[in-house]
């Protein structure tokens, strides 16, 4: 089962960390990508660039409204993701828990399964 593994940070948390700080944190995030490609479970992955980049689109009234920014009454932003593919939604949540920034209490990843075409899986 494919699950997506939705990255959340605290805008800017990057810029206040040492250069030792964030050498770690993108080291171990190199050797988790590294260990998920050897196991066949990475599928893929992005990070996002900078929410001010953001638009969002709703409807208002009878039409689409296009607004900048994300809006989200969050600390924090969707930062990036990460789609694996493996056994169960545990093993899925154990790589969330690895992720340097939940270890580090920088951010969060939130773990969706990711629905097949057919869209029978909720």
């Amino acid at each position: 089962m494919k699950y997506m593994l939705l990255i959340w940070n605290r805008p800017g948390f990057v810029e206040a960390l040492t250069e030792q700080e964030r050498n770690e944190i993108f080291g171990a995030v190199d050797e988790i990508m590294k260990e998920l490609t050897a196991s066949g479970e990475l599928v893929g992955g992005q990070a996002l660039a900078d929410p001010s980049q953001t638009r969002t689109v709703r409807l208002a009234g009878d039409r689409a409204e296009i607004t900048d920014g994300p809006f989200l009454e969050s600390k924090e932003q969707f930062a990036g993701y990460l789609t694996v593919d493996c056994d169960s939604p545990e093993r899925a949540a154990e790589i969330a828990a690895g992720w340097p920034d939940v270890r580090r209490g920088l951010g969060v990843l939130e773990v969706r399964p990711v629905m097949g075409d057919g869209g029978t899986e909720m």
